[in-house]
């Protein structure tokens, strides 16, 4: 099972939050991440976030990244989304 947590902040405060699960056990790692977050966009009617180095970075090393307006094309009404992976197959 993969479940990742995603959090919308403004100003230090959390506006939301959302639980996602990836039960598909033939998908990679990075199609489950890719998957998590376009369920994210969907439930929270956003445009995908561009994935910067910092955010590849950050998330192959800590399992965890934020999203800011310098990720995304359309104006955000939020300061950032920040995901964290909270369990991964094995």
């Amino acid at each position: 099972m993969f479940t990742m947590w995603v959090r919308k902040i403004k100003k230090s405060k959390m506006l939301d939050s959302l639980t996602i699960t990836i039960p598909d056990p033939d998908l990679n790692r990075t199609r489950k991440v890719y998957k998590a977050i376009e369920d994210m966009c969907r439930q929270w009617d956003l445009s995908s976030p561009i994935w910067l180095d910092m955010n590849i970075s950050d998330f192959k090393h800590h399992s965890k990244t934020r999203f800011g307006k310098d990720n995304f094309i359309d104006e955000i009404d939020f300061d950032f989304i920040e995901i964290t992976m909270l369990e991964e197959d094995v």
